[in-house]
C-alpha cells in the first residue's frame, strides 16, 4: 500500500516577477547624461530642470549634475493648491 496520496496539481503557485520601483538617485548623488533617477507608477513625483518623464512614469536625467528633490506647491485643474515632488538635476 502507498503511504502517501498522489501530489496532483494545484492552482497556487504562481506569482508576478517584482517591478523594481522606486528612487535610483537620492539627493545630492550624482547623475550621468540619461541615467535613470526614479522609477514610479504614476506621476508622484514630477520632472523639473534637466530631467524628462519616459513613457511608463520613470524620470530620467538629461544632464549631468547632482540631484535635487524639492516640494513646490501647484494649482490643479479645479482651482485646488496641491504639494508636487520635483525631481531636477542642477
Amino acid at each position: 500500500m502507498a503511504h502517501k496520496k498522489a501530489g496532483g496539481s494545484t492552482r497556487l503557485g504562481r506569482d508576478s516577477n517584482a517591478q523594481r520601483l522606486g528612487i535610483k538617485l537620492y539627493g545630492g548623488e550624482t547623475a550621468k547624461n540619461g541615467a535613470i533617477v526614479l522609477r514610479q507608477r504614476g506621476s508622484r513625483y514630477r520632472p523639473g530642470k534637466n530631467t524628462r518623464i519616459a513613457k511608463d512614469d520613470s524620470i530620467f536625467a538629461i544632464g549631468s549634475g547632482l540631484v535635487k528633490y524639492t516640494k513646490k506647491k501647484i494649482k490643479k485643474f479645479n482651482g485646488k493648491l496641491e504639494n508636487a515632488q520635483i525631481v531636477s538635476v542642477e
